[in-house]
């Protein structure tokens, strides 16, 4: 049953964060995407909610409960998506868009198998190794790279859902934008997340005057919490979308518009071109997974470096006896920070788009990962890690890599009535993506996911930037199988930290046997380059001590994940919502 909103719905409180970045930030490899823009969100108590026919877990209650209509109406899994993300472009438009991009992880119920689409955004065709290089060949500051037209890349989101709809969508595509197209008109109530979001973001979105005058009342104070914000330019694009199909997108005046923007800006122009659009295309691609117990984990391969890295962390652990230690062991948590940080080195060395680069086959490979695994010792942290040496086809030598990938993305799970399932992260990378709007919404920054530089001593950054290729990304969107059929369907928001979100559930789940709700609220815990994230405010905390003593460096912070699971079992649909989040599950 579908629950009234305003008992959903509640007050989140954040601390303004201003970030600074130095050139000196891409000097260290892998500390470089460290940093996260988003402040903590405060905590909302969520409960497992149950449902047997269908169910939608996504990051707003607009968005939710408009995939939840699409279902109650009889849709499929792909119906409600399209209706979920145009929502989000409208409600939560810091995070994911129109002028984004996102991962699909997919499973078919009538061919039985699982399937992924890559909608990742592509850099422009005029781009150069020097694009984040100041004159001196040196890394641009990180926001002198991001605000403007300079970092954004060819939006993949539309052209993703236009797809998917012909191939998968049962009900009509106009039907399916007409919720986020009216409420646009009339006006949604602007929740505390997204006020505070502007608020920590108010210099960065003064820079450009339609950007300002969207998010900013005629004080140039940020829009508060309550306020009605009407859209009509995203209404009017939702109308031309509605009526003319996801292609006029890429081949019409929205095109037109996006590309004269990012070429016009004066202090930071871009390189987008209408080629770029027109020649732009989703690729289907297959899942990567990997056997874990009973399960096969199957999520999203390069340009993701998610599922590989998920993968190895479990790979990697699956060698000692989680489950006996229990979420209270310091030893548990000391096993799988350092099994993140040698997944974590394998990802900086080897991981980017394989169009473009080619990357070790063994990553995955199980002697592998045992090897990997043996490194670990269990009680002391290991005193450095490196990149392993996983089966090749044909080896190339290559460095480390130094880019930032920031956590301002957002997470959509759902399940229909014919048991069609689909995970899907979807982002605009940073917080309110280059700052620059066309159309009524963001555009993109997700240029700034390559390295900024393209050699490091003499060997090449797998994650270079090169024409047309696609960013690395660490979205994880998954579909845990069992038996041949889905199981859990989960992923989450929060740059490089999402493999760490994602597999901190998938062990409390697997492992320790908490609910999907539970492990979903289970504090965070990670480590990816060496220092130790403990989520701040939670028992979590109570961690430094033993982490230290192991051999940790340790740090209490604000860790935002924002994740979206929904468990099969049984026939019964069990979903959860992440605390951290304004996010909520509604199913019948």
């Amino acid at each position: 049953m579908t629950l009234p909103l305003k008992k959903l719905v509640a007050s989140i409180s954040f601390t303004s964060l201003i970030l600074s970045l130095s050139s000196a930030v891409f000097s260290a490899a892998q500390t470089a995407d460290s940093v996260s823009p988003e402040a903590a969100s405060g905590v909302i108590e969520k409960q497992l909610v149950k449902s047997n026919k269908f169910m939608v877990a996504a990051a707003n209650p607009l968005a939710t409960q408009a995939g939840y209509d699409v279902l109650k109406a009889g849709g499929s899994a792909i119906d409600a998506l399209v209706a979920v993300q145009m929502m989000l472009g409208l409600v939560e438009p810091q995070s994911s868009g129109l002028g984004g991009g996102a991962f699909v992880v997919y499973y078919d119920a009538k061919a039985k198998k699982v399937t992924t689409f890559d909608g990742r955004e592509t850099a422009p065709m005029e781009a150069t190794p020097e694009l984040f290089q100041d004159e001196n060949g040196h890394p641009l500051k990180f926001y002198d790279a991001v605000v403007g037209g300079r970092s954004v890349g060819t939006p993949g989101t539309v052209k993703l859902m236009g797809d998917l709809h012909e191939k998968y969508g049962r009900l009509s595509w106009h039907h399916l934008l007409q919720p986020a197209m009216e409420t646009a008109k009339n006006g949604f109530s602007v929740s505390a997340r997204l006020s505070s979001s502007i608020e920590s973001s108010k210099s960065r979105l003064s820079r450009y005057p339609d950007t300002q005058a969207y998010f900013f009342d005629a004080e140039g104070n940020a829009l508060k919490e309550g306020y009605l914000l009407k859209n009509r330019a995203y209404a009017e694009t939702l109308a031309t979308l509605a009526t003319q199909g996801a292609n006029a997108f890429y081949t019409g005046y929205i095109a037109d518009d996006i590309v004269k923007k990012v070429r016009g800006i004066s202090d930071n122009p871009g390189m987008l071109s209408k080629a770029d659009f027109t020649t732009y295309s989703v690729k289907e691609r297959p899942p990567t997974c990997l056997p874990y117990k009973q399960f096969d984990i199957c999520g999203m391969g390069p340009p993701s470096s998610g599922a590989l890295t998920v993968g190895q962390i479990l790979g990697i652990t699956s060698h000692f006896d989680l489950a006996s230690m229990g979420p209270d062991s310091a030893e548990a948590w000391q096993i799988i920070g350092d099994a993140s940080r040698l997944a974590f080195a394998d990802r900086g060395r080897y991981m980017a788009d394989t169009d473009f680069v080619p990357m070790p086959t063994g990553l995955l490979d199980p002697t592998y990962l045992e090897e990997r695994a043996k490194l670990i010792t269990p009680g002391k942290a290991l005193e450095s890690v490196s990149a392993g040496e996983p089966e090749w086809a044909k080896p190339i030598a290559m460095a480390d890599d130094i880019s930032i990938e920031l956590p301002s993305t957002s997470h959509i799970s759902i399940v229909d009535a014919d048991g069609n399932a689909v995970s899907v992260t979807t982002t605009i990378e940073n917080g309110f993506g280059s700052n620059v709007m066309s159309n009524g919404f963001l555009l993109n920054n997700e240029l700034t996911d390559f390295s900024f530089k393209s050699y490091q001593d003499g060997y090449p950054i797998a994650n270079r930037i090169e024409p047309g290729k696609r960013p690395r990304s660490s979205m994880s969107p998954t579909i845990v199988m069992k038996d041949g059929n889905p199981y859990l369907v989960v992923g989450s928001p929060g740059g490089s930290r999402i493999i760490g979100y994602v597999s901190k559930t998938l062990i409390a789940h697997m492992e320790w046997n908490m609910d999907v709700q539970s492990a979903i609220s289970l504090p965070n815990m990670l480590n990816r380059f060496g220092t130790y994230d403990l989520e701040k405010g939670t028992s979590a905390e109570s961690f430094e001590a033993p982490l230290s003593t192991m051999g940790f460096k340790v740090n209490v912070r604000d860790l935002n994940s924002g994740i979206q699971g929904i468990l099969v079992q049984d026939g019964t649909l069990l979903g959860g919502a992440d605390p951290r989040r304004e996010g909520i599950v509604l199913g019948d």
